[in-house]
This record gives C-alpha cells, sequence and structure tokens, in this order.
C-alpha cells in the first residue's frame, strides 16, 4: 500500500493543486498504521489537556506537536505516497512548518470552525505552503467533515458565509486518504454531531528557507533519535539548522547543521 507512485501520478496531483488549489487521494496510510496513530494520537490529547489544566481552551483536541509523542508520527515521514506528493510541488528540500492533529471531540466543534487560510501571504503562481490533513478516521457530514472553497488559493479577502458554504465542498473521505491542499485555500472544520472523536492529523509543509512554527529540532532536543531516517529528519527541519557560531559555521561538512542543498 505504501508503494511509491509514479512520475505521471504525481504530475497529475501536483496540477491538481496548482490548478484547483487541492487534491484527495485515498489510501495513503495502511489500516495497522492508522490504528497505531490513532491509539497514540489519543494518549497525546489527554497530555496536551493535563498540560492546560482544562479542556475548555480553543484548540481543545488539536495537539501542538505530533512528533514530540510517538514514534508513529515521525514514521510517518517515511511514507513515499505521502512525502512524494508533497515534494512534487514544493520540492525535495521542503520542511514542516507546523505538525498538528485535526481531531474534533465528540458533539463538538474547535478553532477550526471559522472560515481561514493555513497561510498569510500570496505569491502568484508559487506555492510556499501546502498543507495535507491525514484522515485517522471517515470523514462524513455527520463528524464534521472539513469544508473547502476549491480555486480560492489566490483570493485575499475572507468568502462570505454564503458563497462559502454554497459553493464550497467538504472532504468526504475514508480513513487512510489525505486531503493536500495549498495552504491558501479558504477552509472550515465542521460540527462534529457524532458520540466519538473525529480524528487526523494535518502537516504543513513549506520551502526550506522558511522558518518553523516552532523550532521543531530544538523542541525536539531530549527525543531519542536513533533509528529515525535522514528523510524524516530533513522533513522535520534537522537538516536546515542555521548554525549559532562560528565553531559551527565553520564546521566539517559532516558535522554541520545545515547539510541539504539549497533551493
Amino acid at each position: 500500500m505504501n508503494h511509491s507512485f509514479t512520475q505521471e501520478q504525481l504530475t497529475g496531483f501536483a496540477s491538481e493543486i496548482h490548478k484547483q488549489g487541492y487534491t484527495i487521494i485515498p489510501d495513503i496510510l495502511a489500516p495497522d498504521f492508522i490504528k497505531e496513530a490513532k491509539t497514540a494520537l489519543e494518549k497525546a490529547i489527554q497530555a496536551e489537556v493535563e498540560y492546560h489544566k482544562t479542556t475548555n481552551y480553543s484548540d481543545y483536541g488539536m495537539v501542538l506537536l505530533c512528533s514530540l509523542y510517538d514514534k508513529i508520527f515521525i514514521e510517518l515521514f517515511d511514507n513515499p505516497k505521502l512525502v512524494g506528493v508533497f515534494n512534487a510541488v514544493l520540492g525535495e528540500g521542503c520542511i514542516v512548518y507546523a505538525y498538528t492533529s485535526s481531531s474534533m471531540p465528540p458533539n463538538k466543534t474547535n478553532y477550526s470552525r471559522r472560515i481561514h487560510v493555513d497561510c498569510p501571504r500570496i505569491i502568484p503562481n508559487y506555492i510556499t505552503n501546502m498543507g495535507a490533513t491525514i484522515l485517522l478516521d471517515d470523514f462524513t457530514e455527520e463528524n464534521g467533515a472539513t469544508y473547502f472553497l476549491p480555486y480560492s488559493q489566490n483570493r485575499e479577502t475572507v468568502p462570505t458565509e454564503e458563497e462559502f458554504y454554497g459553493k464550497g465542498k467538504r472532504v468526504i473521505a475514508k480513513a487512510g486518504s489525505v486531503w493536500f491542499f495549498n495552504a491558501r485555500v479558504w477552509h472550515a472544520g465542521g460540527d462534529n454531531l457524532t458520540q466519538d472523536w473525529r480524528h487526523a492529523l494535518t502537516i504543513n509543509m513549506c520551502r526550506s528557507w522558511m522558518k518553523q512554527r516552532i523550532d521543531i529540532p530544538r523542541a525536539m532536543s531530549g527525543i531519542d533519535m536513533s533509528g529515525v531516517s535522514d528523510q524524516a529528519k530533513q522533513k522535520l527541519g534537522f537538516f536546515t539548522q542555521i548554525p549559532a557560531n562560528y565553531e559551527e559555521y565553520y564546521a566539517p561538512a559532516e558535522l554541520r547543521k545545515y547539510k541539504q542543498k539549497t533551493e
């Protein structure tokens, strides 16, 4: 299930993202991975509740940095289908800007309910940020499937609710699917009307020269990274760290913190 896409397929996905602002691809994740990731995510959500000491905060259900909590979230970057689509749009040097969960609590909504974009800047014909909402549960109308407005990536102003909900679509898809989107596409979470959590992960990937929302390598400095692939480290930004002093700047190539080619 995790075999790579062909170059022709990747070109097609990239074309859809550039043109209409999104593509939805099924069967990116294997069932065993989904099961393990959901268990790890539920533990991470509880850990963040303990950090906030309440469930009464706007981002309840949204883990701020998933890679802090379990290696299953790091292993995701070894999935060639997921990484392949990011690379097809942003280039192989792209790194994580933000890595959150997009879970929706039972009988609730959260801060994602507003109509918004995940990137503030518009550069004509150039995508700086790209999102991927990774479904760990089926997304349905009943459990708050994401709304989005196709072809809205070049729009500066917020669509009216009438236009957004009248002309928009929803990410109605099975668990294991991924909604890839230009981070400039206007979108909004729905309302979970069911008795169960609806779980998902969201990765916002950016160009290698951009700053991450959180300094992920520094945030993960206390985590055992043994066995983590170079590809996963690269995507998490470990190979684009800026030298902190002369010694780091003039270090031999194998010891430098900035190890990947510039783009």
